[in-house]
């Protein structure tokens, strides 16, 4: 880290406590100070990891808004919250940005609860629009006057509710402010007909270039009076049409601005400031480079979008991660999907900006009609499944889980009222780890398993994961498969997958004191609680359920009047969840003396911190159900 000057060493983000700190700054103060926040937020993400390279494609842009615009008086709305570490650094929460992330520290997106200038919570794309709308629709209830500012991008505008509030928010002719923050990429690269409409252009500095060669064009024409006026104005509205994007946003109500150079500070600070004395919805379009200013992360954005702790002299991952592991289980995922397509040419993958993330980059390659990533719209996606799966198609739709509840109305009506085989690939079920409340996977058993027509399962470990992936593709049914996020067990691999028997469990281990019922992730700290209870004279019998829906109710009942001690586990919300639906199985088949307990994560959202720290702390490690168990036999 010699050539990265250390935090300690900065000479003026050291002095900012608040946004009123640097408005007394000069331009080349302000720029001093970005070189310096994009220092801290390599430093940190690379002892921690972190999303790194849209916060740094966004310094400048947070500089420049806190400096023209008053906050916390005005808001500022950030979408998703990945473009917002400088933001944070900025807003009294330079001192503590070493903890982003960690349990107990701050949160990587913005969150109301942990600073007054965090207008909106944020971590799933496409809200900043509507929010920054309602709240500009309730200044004007409540008589009050501030400016309301929505930062949109980094593919956020390809989501369907991004479009919604263009729709309402330019027709209500309100005072706002759109920066759309445009970096031509999101996760995965944009794609769409407005994100390529978006990026037909060359670069800020030669639209800007264009458009001034054209104004000395149209004044080298003499001046003839109102006609000639009106034909000046409808030459530079066709100029805006062709050359920039501006047309599509005054079509829907807003005055364009832009494109501007997002990395000019000068630039910015002065458009802002114009913008600022409007009083109409306003878009300011604003081109960054994602990963500015540092090498690594500006030839590989992707990569460095959301990354592990690295070495910052070459980018690499620290050795601890490169160390040999049982592959991930969205690696698993990929490989199957590519098993199985090979030898049935009916099967599609479909996923929404997360090519990557999901797994599919391999499948997307060899494959390349029959893939098809969608951007930041998972309503479609599943729509778009289900359009597929009428023609005799069998698509797999892989959503990490957490955004999965996006497209709910899609799931129930499109998909499931018709029994369409539509396969759900549920990644990042259950704990994700640091990126917090807005990202674990742990309402999806709740809010599926009342659907009608749904198969729904949890593998628990990666092997059988590929053989769920293989009964998923060829029940004819709709489906979900939720694995979780990280490294797989490390337990040997079948050649070639299978196709289960829906709706039957698996006996793992006899014993003769009490069951646990477990799925999925759950289902090996069950086992590690069963080996170190049977050291204390506990025997214990482990049922992996592997359906959540249709439950194995031959094996559970019979499991359970046999041991009459019964606990379930499940890394999901308790309401509706697995053990829900043991109760409900128990009660419809009127079992009688049989005490059955349930862990699994409480009615509240869960903050972050590690995947193992958080299972500590809802109770659902081995060692809580071991004390679960203890005192269940004692009782």
């Amino acid at each position: 880290m010699e050539n990265i000057p250390l935090p300690s060493e900065s000479g003026y983000l050291k002095k900012i406590n608040s946004p009123e700190d640097i408005k007394q700054l000069d331009i080349p103060a302000l720029n001093a100070l970005a070189a310096e926040i994009r220092t801290l937020m390599i430093e940190t993400v690379s002892r921690q990891g972190g999303h790194l390279a849209s916060s740094l494609g966004a310094v400048e842009l947070a500089v420049a808004l806190h400096y023209v615009f008053d906050a916390p008086r005005d808001k500022l709305v950030w979408d998703v919250g990945h473009q917002a570490y400088a933001h944070k650094i900025l807003t009294g929460r330079r001192d503590r940005f070493s903890s982003l992330r960690q349990k107990g520290g701050l949160s990587g997106f913005p969150r109301r609860e942990e600073s007054v200038y965090d207008s909106f919570s944020v971590g799933h794309s496409g809200t900043s629009i509507s929010a920054a709308s309602g709240i500009a629709e309730a200044r004007c209830l409540n008589g009050e006057n501030f400016k309301v500012v929505a930062v949109i991008g980094d593919g956020s505008m390809s989501a369907g509710l991004a479009f919604e509030g263009l729709n309402w928010s330019g027709d209500r002719k309100k005072d706002m402010i759109i920066i759309l923050n445009d970096n031509e990429l999101s996760i995965s690269p944009n794609v769409g007909a407005l994100s390529s409409y978006l990026n037909r252009i060359m670069t800020g500095h030669t639209v800007t270039r264009l458009k001034a060669e054209f104004k000395i064009f149209l004044k080298s024409i003499p001046v003839l009076g109102e006609p000639m006026l009106r034909f000046v104005r409808q030459v530079e509205e066709s100029l805006k049409g062709f050359v920039v994007p501006g047309i599509l946003f005054e079509e829907l109500g807003f005055t364009y601005v832009g494109p501007l150079e997002g990395h000019r500070l000068d630039h910015l600070i002065k458009n802002l400031e114009n913008v600022k004395a409007l009083q109409c919805p306003v878009l300011v379009h604003v081109v960054t480079k994602k990963g500015k200013g540092y090498q690594f992360s500006e030839e590989d954005p992707l990569r460095f979008h959301g990354i592990p702790p690295f070495h910052i002299e070459t980018g690499e991952l620290l050795p601890e991660r490169d160390l040999p592991a049982p592959p991930s289980y969205t690696k698993v995922f990929g490989d199957t999907m590519i098993k199985l397509a090979s030898a049935d040419r009916r099967i599609v993958a479909i996923t929404a900006a997360m090519t990557e993330g999901t797994g599919l980059s391999q499948f997307a390659a060899k494959f390349p009609r029959r893939f098809f990533d969608v951007g930041i719209a998972e309503q479609h996606a599943v729509t778009f499944a289900a359009g597929l799966a009428t023609q005799g198609i069998i698509p797999v739709v892989a959503i990490y889980s957490t955004f999965l509840q996006r497209a709910y109305d899609q799931i129930v009506h499109d998909v499931c009222l018709q029994k369409l085989p539509v396969v759900f690939a549920l990644d990042r079920g259950g704990m994700v780890g640091e990126d917090g409340c807005t990202h674990h996977g742990i309402f999806d058993y709740s809010f599926l398993r009342p659907i009608p027509n749904i198969v729904m399962m949890a593998p628990k470990d990666e092997n059988e994961l590929q053989h769920m992936l293989k009964t998923a593709v060829d029940c004819g049914r709709p489906v979900s498969v939720r694995y979780p996020r990280g490294k797989g067990l490390g337990v040997p691999m079948d050649e070639k997958p299978q196709a289960l028997e829906i709706g039957k469990g698996e006996v793992l281990v006899k014993g003769t004191d009490l069951a646990i019922f477990a799925i999925g992730a759950s289902v090996s700290p069950a086992l590690q609680a069963a080996e170190a209870l049977l050291k204390e004279g506990v025997s214990i019998t482990v049922v992996n359920a592997r359906f959540i829906k249709p439950l194995d109710g031959e094996l559970l009942c019979a499991t359970a009047l046999s041991l009459r001690r019964v606990l379930t586990v499940e890394e999901n919300v308790l309401m509706g969840g697995f053990g829900s639906a043991v109760l409900e199985l128990f009660t419809a088949q009127g079992l009688r003396g049989v005490m059955v307990r349930q862990l699994g994560i409480g009615d509240a959202f869960v903050e972050h911190a590690t995947q193992h720290e958080l299972c500590c702390m809802c109770g659902i490690d081995a060692e809580a159900i071991c004390q679960a168990v203890r005192r269940m036999v004692v009782s």
